[in-house]
């Protein structure tokens, strides 16, 4: 990455496609003879101005506004402009047909925030929020990739970063001065923090998943005996027909998956085939499946009739009865609706909605929302019950050592370079 990073590169950092507007984002040191090349001289840093942009044989390309930001007060730290194009193809073509034969390169997916990270303009986790924010589908998801962008997660990992340091540091003094007569309040003191420590980090992994879930969706995994009206019930939360609908059992033999989003939370519908015995080994299969499928959900809708009743519930789960329109008792504890006449369909999703919030919202600090995190963070608080127990000063220095470092990689502070490329490749390009 090293000699990549001496390239300047460029993208296009708006949506592709015709538009109005196309935005072209350059950064590198070359960025300043870039501009000269196309604009003829370069504009007053941070000041918008129009500019006539010719190519190499003095064709003229476009008249844009251009932008130059000199670094290291740039997004990326280094020298940047910013070109706003007429949105045509042809127009973006010829200035990245310009732009390269000026000896600049495409730059590619996620460069310009790897870049950003690599210059210290921000931490890896608010590198991972830029693509959060970016893939942010709900309002709720973009509140959360916000706040982590902001530095709420960062603020935390690095207070206690620098108590592991200060830890480590009376520690060392304890391993080099053991003839000091040092207070014994100073070992005291040491354990009663790594005691402290370790319980805020147990909380703080204690969130019941709710950041990674609202990234990443919640999945409702709908279930029950066949014939009671699961497919005709996430059509109407879908609001379109996903599932065939048909009054044969048996109909729906693998799982069919549709996003919805509820309380502001994205939601995959899980219609599974109806549950019964069968000799059919197809259908077989497919029940085989939703049995799966609803163990592994984060909610389960367990869908049954005013005629057949509703099957008893474990964990987390909803009794839902269907055909209320037909008469009847529906029973207690259980939401009664009609999938044909549409009663009762508002007030489930109503209580769908509030479930997807109570799963994905919480009091506190910002929650954990990936996994990478979450894994570095339990070889933390391992490192750190080893520490307290263990007696030897060496050994519990190097808990701590240990300790410090897993903190230190979600920030991106210590060895992270095998994680860059997996991070940054999932960004669109042009950021």
């Amino acid at each position: 990455m090293a000699a990549l990073d001496q390239d300047t590169i460029f993208a296009v950092a708006s949506g592709a496609g015709r538009a109005a507007i196309a935005v072209m984002r350059i950064s590198g040191p070359g960025s300043a003879n870039l501009l000269i090349g196309l604009a003829g001289k370069l504009p007053a840093p941070r000041r918008a101005v129009v500019r006539r942009l010719r190519g190499a044989d003095g064709a003229l390309l476009d008249r844009s506004m251009v932008l130059w930001m000199p670094g290291p007060g740039s997004y990326t730290g280094e020298d940047t402009c910013e070109l706003f194009l007429h949105g045509g193809r042809a127009v973006t073509a010829g200035v990245a047909e310009a732009l390269t034969a000026l000896g600049a390169r495409p730059a590619e997916p996620g460069e310009f925030t790897r870049r950003a990270f690599l210059n210290g303009r921000m931490d890896l986790l608010e590198a991972e929020a830029v693509g959060d924010l970016i893939d942010a589908e709900t309002e709720a998801q973009r509140k959360q990739a916000l706040r982590q962008l902001e530095g709420a997660l960062g603020t935390i990992y690095s207070d206690w970063a620098a108590r592991l340091r200060w830890l480590l540091a009376q520690q060392e003094a304890l391993i080099d001065f053991p003839d000091e007569d040092l207070p014994q309040e100073v070992e005291e003191r040491v354990l009663a923090d790594i005691g402290s420590l370790r319980q805020e980090v147990r909380a703080h992994l204690d969130d019941g998943r709710r950041g990674e879930r609202l990234r990443d969706g919640l999945v409702f995994a709908v279930s029950g005996p066949p014939n009671v009206g699961k497919s005709s019930l996430v059509n109407l939360l879908a609001e379109r027909d996903v599932a065939i609908v048909s009054a044969f059992p048996g109909t729906t033999r693998d799982a069919l998956e549709v996003r919805v989003v509820l309380g502001g939370v994205p939601v995959t519908l899980v219609d599974t085939a109806g549950l019964r015995d069968t000799a059919d080994a197809i259908e077989a299969e497919g029940i085989r499946r939703a049995r799966a499928r609803a163990e592994t959900a984060d909610y389960v809708l367990l869908v049954g009739d005013i005629c057949t009743g509703v099957a008893a519930g474990t964990g987390q789960a909803l009794r839902i009865c269907n055909k209320i329109d037909l008469g009847g008792v529906v029973p207690e504890g259980t939401m009664g609706v009609s999938a044909a006449t549409g009663a009762g369909v508002d007030a489930l999703q109503a209580r769908l909605a509030a479930i997807a919030r109570s799963l994905t919202e919480g009091a506190g600090p910002p929650p954990l929302t990936r996994m990478r995190h979450r894994a570095a963070l339990m070889i933390a608080v391992d490192r750190l019950d080893a520490a307290a127990e263990i007696e030897i000063p060496e050994l519990r220095a190097e808990d701590l050592r240990l300790a410090l470092g897993a903190i230190g990689r979600i920030t991106g502070t210590v060895g992270v370079e095998d994680l860059l490329g997996d991070i940054f490749s999932q960004f669109c390009i042009g950021k």
